[in-house]
């Protein structure tokens, strides 16, 4: 988007300077993991189907890959709509938030019954090789929280208070040519 002056160009480049803090970190913790990463083009593991994103993500997706809904078909349910017959994303340069950090070590706060935090931890199976994950010092982790409460307050803003989501398979089903 190029200099956006409606209130939606405001959240979609407040979205995208969001995604490019994201890929940052990510990329920096990709750097450090780089020998137990696996993920690579073709690979989709994590590419489940049934993924759903806030409505402003969805939007975002639907705005740049208007082709490919319009006139693509959706990968075979079992796995992400936007795979294609390779197992690649179509449309990895504008993907939503979740596939930015997909097979990076994970941290997050629970709490249990009793309202005691807990610290959980994961990684994908295929990058389980290595350090056990729940051994790697927290800043080797991405950190589930702060960017999500970042992205949960541009849908609030974009819905007026609603926090709406989408599933990715369903932009197809907006299209009522098919």
């Amino acid at each position: 988007m190029t200099s956006p002056s409606t209130p939606w160009g405001d959240i979609l480049k407040s979205l995208e300077a969001l995604y490019l803090e994201v890929d940052e970190a990510a990329l920096r913790l990709m750097s450090i993991h780089a020998g137990r990463l696996h993920c690579s083009p073709g690979c989709s593991t994590c590419c489940i189907d049934d993924i759903t994103v806030f409505e402003v993500e969805a939007q975002y997706i639907a705005h740049h890959a208007a082709e490919i809904i319009e006139t693509g078909d959706p990968h075979p349910e079992g796995a992400c709509a936007f795979l294609d017959g390779e197992g690649s994303c179509r449309i990895y340069k504008y993907r939503p938030y979740v596939c930015r950090t997909q097979g990076l070590p994970l941290r997050w706060i629970e709490e249990t019954a009793e309202g005691t935090p807990v610290e959980m931890r994961d990684i994908c199976p295929v990058n389980e090789p290595g350090i056990p994950v729940e051994e790697l010092p927290g800043e080797r982790c991405w950190t589930i929280g702060p960017f999500e409460t970042r992205l949960a307050a541009l849908q609030v803003l974009a819905s007026g208070g609603i926090p709406v989501r989408i599933a990715l398979r369903s932009l197809f089903a907006m299209n009522t040519d098919r």
